[in-house]
């Protein structure tokens, strides 16, 4: 199931990426670091399951930041 997420996840973050980046539509950044967040979330999970939890702690508080930052883009807009 991670290993699924791992590749799923940064593809939908490119597509938002490159969606925004050739359309010049930015109202798409809030999902796209939403998705950001839900990938640095599994990526700290599969860490920790590898026995380095320095790094995937690392990843878990990063995916909280990410993830407030995307709330606060999308209650502002």
């Amino acid at each position: 199931m991670l290993k699924i997420l791992r590749i799923v996840l940064p593809i939908i973050v490119f597509v938002l990426a490159g969606y925004s980046l050739l359309s010049g539509n930015h109202e798409v950044m809030p999902y796209m670091m939403f998705f950001m967040g839900a990938m640095l979330l599994v990526m700290g999970i599969a860490e920790i399951k590898d026995a380095r939890k320095k790094m995937g702690v690392i990843c878990i508080n990063v995916s909280i930041f990410v993830f407030y930052v995307s709330v606060q883009g999308l209650l502002l807009n």
